[in-house]
């Protein structure tokens, strides 16, 4: 009777491990599918960057057709709304994040239209490198964050790291605008 009550233990430990375990292995998969949905490039807008010079660093978020991911300031204070944060290095200040115009659309699940970015959505940061800024190569780590749904399921949010890179020069030097595909056509 003892070792067919250790056997029936260990069984039912096993198999609620197994479960567990299975459990942990879909919240990946869902975890690894939101994340890609939206597929972000990092782009900077000066090469190099004076110190004491403004630039922007944009970042496009190509979502995936038939996905949305929330505004920026969703239609509902529970949704989850989309973020880029910057994690700057010494030197650099942060003086805006400019979200995309959001597009006001009605899904099956919600009884009311929400605020959503589609397709494609490029989110700029002004930034200015101060006089400190150390001299050369400077990665600039950022963190997008949003929940990707389609019209009838929403993923689990993901925050996905991206990463920047920009050359500092002295104050004075001369630099040129790269990238005016991106920031020559951005909406104010």
């Amino acid at each position: 009777m003892r070792t067919s009550l250790a056997v029936i233990s260990a069984l039912c430990f096993a198999a609620i491990f197994a479960i567990s375990e299975g459990g942990r292995a879909q919240e990946n998969s869902a975890l690894q599918n939101a994340a890609a949905i939206v597929k972000p490039q990092a782009y900077v807008s000066l090469e190099p960057v004076p110190r004491g010079r403004a630039f922007e660093v944009a970042v496009i978020a190509e979502i995936r057709s038939g996905y949305h991911i929330n505004a920026n300031k969703p239609a509902d204070e529970f949704l989850i709304p989309t973020t880029l944060t910057a994690q700057l290095p010494s030197g650099l200040r942060q003086v805006e994040t400019v979200y995309p115009p959001q597009q006001s659309l009605k899904f099956s699940f919600s009884q009311t239209p929400l605020l959503v970015y589609t397709g494609r959505a490029p989110i700029f940061l002004r930034l200015e490198a101060g006089g400190d800024a150390p001299l050369g190569a400077m990665t600039i780590p950022l963190i997008l964050r949003y929940q990707p749904c389609n019209d009838t399921t929403c993923l689990p949010p993901v925050k996905i790291p991206i990463s920047v890179t920009v050359q500092i020069a002295a104050a004075g030097a001369s630099s040129r605008s790269i990238h005016p595909e991106i920031f020559s056509s951005k909406k104010p």
